[in-house]
């Protein structure tokens, strides 16, 4: 993924991150994964959280930082890409860790949550660029060192 794309999405987190109380500050949203992980699964169930950005929390925040229109193009982007290679969004939905996820974010009642999730975008990013970037490509470059 792109530094642009990268350092676009860490500014809006860490804006967001700035807006939070002390109590939003304790929670986390989003699930800490195993290395041992299938990483194509752990990929698609972030392709489904991203989604879930995508639909439910990314429109509420278009004009609050300079560089989010950047950041939902991006990652839309990144969601067509993952979809067109093979993750099945709808297929995770019903994950834990998405259920999980989607619960904690109604706990925290609309805009605290909204935020809260907004701040750990770059959570979010680090673990698609994790298991579906440098996965795919660890896996290339094996490949092409076979040859």
């Amino acid at each position: 993924m792109r530094d642009a794309t990268r350092h676009a999405v860490h500014e809006v987190s860490k804006h967001a991150q700035s807006l939070e109380t002390d109590d939003d500050s304790s929670v986390r949203l989003h699930a800490r994964i195993g290395a041992d992980q299938d990483h194509m699964k752990v990929c698609c169930l972030h392709a489904n959280i991203l989604n879930y950005y995508l639909t439910n929390i990314l429109c509420h925040r278009h004009e609050q930082h300079p560089k989010m229109l950047r950041v939902k193009i991006d990652l839309s982007r990144v969601s067509d890409d993952l979809q067109a290679h093979g993750c099945n969004v709808t297929h995770y939905h019903d994950h834990h860790h998405a259920v999980e996820f989607r619960r904690k974010l109604a706990s925290m009642e609309g805009e605290r949550g909204i935020n809260k999730a907004v701040g750990e975008i770059d959570i979010l990013f680090t673990y698609l660029s994790d298991y579906c970037v440098h996965q795919k490509n660890n896996t290339a470059n094996a490949a092409n060192a076979a040859l």
